[in-house]
Order: C-alpha cells, then structure tokens, then sequence
C-alpha cells in the first residue's frame, strides 16, 4: 500500500470529517467519504454512527440520493427557536458567530419554542436575515401546560407560557375527564404544515391552578423532570438491604467512635456529610465523611440510569424531585444520627495558620452522634449559649476546633482571591394548609462558613489526589470572564466614581478587591449584582482549566453524592484510584457527561426559580395596594424591576405607569433618563412603590412608583 493510500490510524473525528467535505465542496455519498478519508471497512459503521451525529446537530443535513452536505454551504443555519409571544420565531445559531435568523409566524411550519431546528436563509439583508424552517431536528417542548376550556363540540388548552402563540384543540374523545378552568398537560398530535391551529390530546389532569400542588406539577411537566419510579428501580430496590450488614463493614475502617456531627438546615431530610475535628500538636486534623452511595448504585443499573438521567435533585420550597428513591437518600445513604452508615472518608491535615499538609482517602463505618442545624451550631460556637453548651459538651470541642479551622481555611482562601458574593437568597414559609406566608431572606452566617470551607477542602484534595495519579475525573469548572462585559462593568463602574481599571492577567483578587472596597457602602448591591452578572456559569468537564470564582488550580464534585450525579462519578473514580484499578470512565465519555450533567443542572435551576415565581405571584395577590420600598435590580427599555426588602419579591415598574415624562434607555449605565424632568432612574437606586396588580399565568408583579428614596440617607 502506497504512503498516500495509508489508512488513517484510528477514526476520524468530527472536524475531520467536516474538513473532508468542505475540501469536496459538494454533496457527497457515505462511500465517497469513506474513500476521501481512507476508511478501512471495519471501521465504516462507526464513521457512519459519527456522520448521523452530525446530521442530528444539523452540521451536516441529509439530501436526497443518500448524500450528506454541508448547512453551512447550503444558506441553512441550525440553531434553537425562541418564540416571541407576538407570533415570530428567532432561531440562535450554534455558530455564535452566525446572525440570528428571523422567522415570520407563516413560515414556523409546526416548529415550537425551545425547538433545535434547520433553518433556510430566504431573504439575507445587512440588518437582518430571514427564513423558513425546513426541518425540526429535536423537540424540546414535547408537552404543553395550560388551562382546559370545554366546549360544546370542542375544547381548548391555552397554553400558560405566552412564548406558544396558539391554542390547542381538544377532541372531546381526548379530554381525560377534565374540568372546565382546570391546569391540565396536553401532547400535539396534529400540527402539519398548513395547518394554524394544531390538535392534541390531554395526557394529564393536574387539577386546580389555585392549589400550590398543581402548580409544583406544572413545574415538573414543563421541564420534563423525571419523577416517577419504574418497575425495574423499584424491583433493584427489593434487592438492597434496609440497614448494612456486616459483609458491608468488611475492609473498612471503623470510625463509629468519633464524634461526627452533621450540620444542615432546618427541614433537610437527606445528610450526604459528616465531620469532625481534632486538635493537633501543631495543627488540626479534618475528617469529612461522604455517604458511600457508591457502593448500592452500580455503574449500568437502573438506579444509575435512572440518576444520570436526572443529573440532580430539584429542590422545590414544597417538594424535592429526587434524583434516587427515598430508601437511599433519607435511609440507608442517608448519614442520619445514631446509627452506622457506609461513608467514603476524607482526612486532611492543616498547620496552626491553615495550610495544607497532607491527606488521606479511605472507604469507612461512621456514626453521626448528632444532627445539628446551622442555627444550634451558631448559638454553640458563636453565640456561646450556657445552656445548650452543656447540652451538646459530647461534641463541643469538635465544633469549638472546627469554628477555629474554618477562620483559618476561609481567611486563606479569600486572601488566594476566591470570590464571595454575599447576595441573598429566598427562604419560604408555608402554612399547614399548604399557602405561602411569607418570603425572607436566608440568613447566612458562620455557621454555614464552616461547612462551606470544610466542602471546598475536601472536593480539592480529592481532585488535586485523582489528577496527581492521572485518573480522568468531571471537574468542576469555571470559565474566566468574557472581557466585553467585564468592559462594561468597568464603564459603569467609572461612571459612577469608582476607581475601577482592568488589569491583566485577570485575577480573581480583581473581583474580591472591588466587593471588599464597596462594602458596606449603599450601592454595594449595585456592584456586587452587575459583577456576578459578568461572571460565566460555573460547568463539568474532564479538562481542568480551573474553577476562577474559587481561584482554585483544581477542584471537582464530590461531597454531594445523594443529589448531584457528578459526585457520584468522581467518588467511582476516587474509589478506583485507592484499589489501583484501571479508570472507570474514558476522558471521551466524561466529555458527553460533562455537557448533559452541566445541561440537568440549569434546568434544574430554570424550574427552581420558576416555583417560586409561581408562588411569589399568588403571595403578592394577598397584598395588592400595599406600598413596601425596594431596590431597583434590574432596568430594560420598558420599565424598572423593584426587589422588595421587607418580602423577598421582585415586580416591574412599566413605563406605560409612568405618564409624568418621556424616558430614554441608557442601557450602558444601567437607567431610564427623563427627557424633560431630568428623573434618573438606577440599577441600585432604592424606590418606594405600591403593588398595582398581579397576572397569575404570566407571572408578573406590577409594582406603581411613589417615590425614589435617597440612597445616603437609607440603611439599605
């Protein structure tokens, strides 16, 4: 065989395979780039596996006569539909560099929002492109939630997210059984070109929309949050005992005479950490106790297909979608007081000012002897309550060593130049009779530093152990900011009177050092929101590239096993690293992980914050005409968003309520201008406003303005 017929040495990749046809510059057959790529016969399934993957993310589209081109040389742009509630589509190219491609409501032919589609450029302008959709590739919203309308001869569903500009006809052989104004899911069965009403079908009756229950329900349809068990998990769980046995124990060590403590919140029912903490003659010794879900969930069964495909738990203010059944994370993976429980154990040496000496990784037995909460802990240690330190002296000197620790561990840490963005977050009371009463701001106190450090140490020894043996492992990544929005913020920012220059190399210490200089000052909200803003979002990935927000060279996963899938991946690693077998997991495989885990976790997220809009609406309902003052978090072309401090609420102040001038979007510095008047009105400023009205559906607070307050003279 001649040097130029040499087959290559393994398979192509994806941009191999792009170049290949980009060199073509023309349509090709499988068989015509199986020979421009020297593919050995054995070799051609999986190549043929690679171009369908490149079909399916529309980099490649399938033509007629079995030939494959390329969208990029075909005026076709593949990318997700966002629907404006006015009736037009914009698809959002993968290629962030592509232009956003506008679709007129006639030319949508039954794409929905969300959906990843194949768009054709029919009219390329220099302001903008538009087109037609020309293939649907992956549907994303495969249920619709809206509210059931019965009719004579036909009923309707309208769809509660104005981004869905139709309604959905229901024949009455498809109704389930619903009642007029009831919250229901419906299934499109018919929406084909033409076509501009679509038909469905009512898959599930979730009951009245004023009950929060139905609510919770609506929430985990739309974002197609699994929630029920299937026979094989529930036949897998018979299998499991209730309690370990003694063959569990086996070559373990037995730490059940230490004194860990766990430290939650107040309603927390699963404890995936213990720990526990000894006074060295020249330092401290650190346990943190992990519960061993690794050992019950085993890599392919259905317990683990079932939790991959999860990614997470979804924590509701109501309810917990779990990502494993109650058995383990309540019971058995549960590291619940009193009792043993199978734990993957890390211990940490540290000198008197905090650094890091060495560590050690084990499987163990532990018994939690106590389970506190953040606020017992904080009346123990920094309250110095007489009382309850005689109660808890079992566990006192820990928690007195462990309070000394977590000083010295979180001085180190912000002086590396970790960020800590100290904005609040929302905590919700509701009644026996299922009804929010109030939401407050989450007190965070130091407490909550303790296990937070203890957290940080032990997922960077873990990732610092696997990298040094070279076991591939999902890090915890954080991207370093985009520099144009860091601009901005700086433009901003000098805007305002502070001294503020960029500087390279960026350094997370740039960021610690602008939150510490405006603390305390009545703009700090101000800044510390437009700084987060400019932050990326957090991932997981198999390259360390670093995690910046923690300005840690290494960090991964791995204390939350119980409710965060990649903690469980890192502790089947970390537990192949300690026997010396061959890793578990392919950096490849761990690739795809990273993206579909990263993807769980914002949808997640995206449904958290969705409930409790949902229940902050039918709590303002209560409130209407009332007047609270707040702070101006957000401002956009048609108003201002107001969050309230007395209830932890966020409402918009429209412009249409505002008939007193003309205003003008400064969208670089954050405000509305009156061009009259001269009124600003701030990202920051602190506003008194009466809540105007409530739309349920939509979700909105329209808040009227009173009055702007001025910021020195308010303790905001």
């Amino acid at each position: 065989m001649t040097k130029k017929n040499k087959p290559l040495r393994g398979l192509p990749t994806e941009k191999e395979i792009i170049q290949a046809m980009r060199k073509a510059g023309r349509p090709l057959l499988l068989r015509e780039l199986y020979h421009l790529l020297h593919v050995p016969s054995q070799e051609r399934k999986a190549v043929r596996s690679l171009v369908k993957q490149l079909t399916r993310t529309g980099k490649l589209v399938h033509l007629r006569g079995r030939r494959y081109g390329l969208a990029e040389q075909m005026q076709l742009v593949t990318g997700r539909l966002r629907m404006h509630p006015d009736g037009f589509g914009l698809v959002e190219p993968q290629d962030e560099k592509a232009k956003t491609v506008y679709i007129p409501p006639s030319r949508l032919h039954g794409a929905l929002d969300g959906d990843l589609v194949v768009a054709r450029i029919e009219r390329p302008t220099k302001r903008k492109k538009e087109g037609s959709i020309i293939r649907i590739l992956e549907r994303k919203r495969k249920k619709v939630i809206g509210l059931f309308f019965k009719g004579r001869r036909v009923s309707t569903v309208i769809p509660e997210d104005e981004r869905v500009p139709f309604e959905i006809l229901i024949p009455p052989d498809q109704s389930q059984g619903a009642e007029d104004g009831y919250m229901v899911v419906a299934e499109i069965t018919d929406f084909s070109p033409g076509r501009r009403i679509p038909e469905g079908r009512i898959i599930e009756v979730l009951g009245d929309p004023e009950d929060l229950e139905t609510q919770l329900k609506a929430v985990i349809y739309k974002y197609d949050l699994p929630h029920k068990w299937s026979k094989s998990i529930r036949k897998e769980l018979q299998n499991i005992p209730d309690e370990i046995r003694p063959e569990d124990e086996a070559h373990r060590k037995d730490l059940c005479h230490l004194p860990f403590v766990t430290i939650d919140g107040e309603n927390a029912k699963d404890f995936d950490d213990a720990v526990y903490v000894r006074r060295l003659p020249k330092g401290f010794r650190l346990y943190v106790a992990i519960a061993d879900v690794a050992h019950y969930v085993r890599p392919g069964s259905a317990l683990d297909k079932e939790a991959y495909k999860r990614g997470t738990s979804v924590y509701f203010p109501n309810a917990v979608v779990p990502m494993f059944p109650e058995k383990l994370s309540n019971n058995l993976c549960s590291l619940n007081p009193k009792v043993k429980r199978l734990a993957l154990t890390v211990v940490m040496d540290f000198d008197q000012k905090g650094h890091f000496r060495r560590a050690d990784f084990f499987p163990a037995v532990i018994k939690s002897h106590q389970r506190l909460t953040y606020n017992l802990v904080k009346a123990l240690v920094v309250d110095q309550d007489k009382g309850l330190r005689r109660k808890f002296r079992s566990v006192l000197r820990s928690l007195d060593n462990a309070a000394q620790l977590c000083r010295l561990l979180r001085a180190r840490r912000l002086a590396r130049g970790s960020i800590d963005f100290d904005l609040p977050e929302p905590e919700v009371h509701i009644n026996a009779q299922g009804k929010p009463e109030e939401i407050i701001r989450r007190e965070r106190h130091f407490a909550h530093f303790i296990i937070e450090e203890f957290m940080i140490a032990a997922n960077e020894a873990v990732a610092r152990f696997l990298t040094e043996k070279g076991y591939p492992l999902l890090y915890r990544v954080h991207e370093e900011p985009d520099p144009l929005k860091l601009k901005e913020f700086i433009e901003f920012a000098q805007s305002f009177g502070l001294g503020v220059e960029f500087e390279e190399p960026l350094h997370p210490k740039w960021f610690q050092k602008i939150i510490k200089a405006v603390e305390d000052k009545p703009y700090a909200y101000l800044i510390n929101t437009l700084l987060l803003r400019s932050l990326k979002q957090a991932k997981y990935s198999p390259d360390n590239i670093g995690h910046f927000g923690l300005a840690s060279k290494c960090y991964c996963h791995f204390t939350s096993p119980i409710r965060r899938y990649p903690d469980l991946v890192v502790h089947r690693t970390l537990k192949r690293a300690l026997s010396k077998k061959r890793p578990l997991y392919k950096p490849q495989e761990l690739e795809e992980m990273g993206r579909h885990l990263s993807e769980r976790e914002r949808t997640a997220m995206e449904a958290e914050r969705e409930m409790l809009d949902r229940i902050r609406v039918r709590l303002m309902r209560e409130h209407i005409g009332e007047e609270f003052q707040g702070v101006i978090s957000g401002v956009t072309a048609f108003g201002f968003f107001v969050e309230l401090f007395e209830i932890y609420v966020s409402g918009v102040v429209r412009l249409s309520d505002m008939p007193d001038d003309y205003y003008i979007f400064d969208e670089k510095r954050h405000r509305l201008v009156g061009r009259h008047t001269g009124k600003i009105f701030q990202l920051g400023d602190i506003v008194k406003v009466r809540v105007k009205d409530v739309n349920l559906s939509r979700r909105h607070i329209n808040f009227e303005l009173i009055a702007k307050i001025s910021r020195e003279n308010h303790p905001f």
